[in-house]
């Protein structure tokens, strides 16, 4: 999308105001010097970059989408010029329009793709996380395999009158977890047998599955989909479906899930709807982890 007709005295990089409000920028003559002092000269300063910066800030402060009358009130532009920053990151790429509301994408977390690689995959991974609970309007997690057990290390809960509240740090047993399935089917054969062997396929709803040997063809069956789904097996009421993460060098670090109340949702609307945006959060997130 693009417009056109832009007026020259619109995009003409000037200094900002003295000190403005929206952007906290205090510009007084004394806080510039020029380029032989090594510091910014006022000729250097591009404006409509800052304002489109601003823009993105502000859809950070408010973590919510915005009209464009809305975008202008919160970043100080004028309506005209929010409408040429907001049609230029729809254009590429970096934000959407849905009737009157604007939104961004995960597409702008590749500005910070180089700053998030010096940390750990959890840091890189919660950007993602939060930006998908927001779009499914459901709770989302990551979780790592302890033994028998999943500790999740990471989640955003969206809060709604019913929602599914999962803490950095709760242990669940894997064999009734989205997320268990996942990782304990990425075990190499040897591996799995022994623990399997050693651990005790509790039944914590009447759905639970205990029997081994049905346990071990689920988990056949969730390692050549690559994904798995639980119906109410950990707790009545609960469903969620789960994918696998992958570090840099193609090892699983762990898996990411979306859990959901059965009021809502049932299996097949997981897999339909849920599951092609999870799989494509976890896509992002492989890909920042390779940079």
């Amino acid at each position: 999308m693009q417009e056109t007709g832009a007026k020259a005295e619109d995009v003409t990089d000037v200094l900002p105001p003295r000190n403005s409000a929206k952007t906290g920028l205090m510009t007084a003559a004394a806080d510039w010097s020029d380029d032989e002092n090594g510091g910014l000269n006022p000729r250097d300063y591009v404006s409509s970059l800052a304002r489109g910066l601003e823009v993105l800030r502000a859809f950070n402060r408010t973590q919510r989408k915005m009209t464009l009358s809305e975008v202008a009130a919160e970043t100080g532009n004028t309506r005209a010029g929010a409408r040429r920053i907001l049609l230029t990151l729809v254009h590429e790429g970096y934000a959407v329009m849905d009737g009157k509301l604007f939104d961004l994408t995960p597409q702008v977390l590749e500005l910070g793709f180089s700053v998030l690689s010096s940390k750990g995959v959890w840091d890189i991974a919660r950007p993602f996380i939060d930006h998908l609970s927001e779009e499914l309007r459901e709770s989302v997690s990551a979780a790592v395999l302890d033994r028998s057990d999943v500790v999740y290390v990471s989640g955003a809960q969206y809060h709604r009158v019913i929602s599914v509240g999962i803490s950095v740090g709760s242990r669940f047993p894997a064999h009734c977890t989205a997320t268990g399935r996942v990782l304990l089917a990425a075990l190499p054969e040897e591996q799995l047998d022994a623990l399997l062997k050693s651990i005790s396929l509790t039944r914590m709803t009447d759905r639970t599955v205990t029997d081994p040997a049905e346990f071990r063809r689920l988990l056949a069956k969730v390692r050549d989909q690559g994904w798995a789904l639980v119906d109410q097996e950990l707790e009545t009421g609960l469903m969620s479906i789960a994918v696998p993460l992958r570090s840099s060098a193609g090892t699983i670090v762990g898996a990411i899930n979306v859990g959901a109340p059965t009021v809502r949702m049932g299996p097949q609307y997981m897999i339909d709807s849920i599951l092609p945006k999870l799989q494509e959060t976890v896509g992002h997130i492989a890909d920042a982890l390779k940079r």
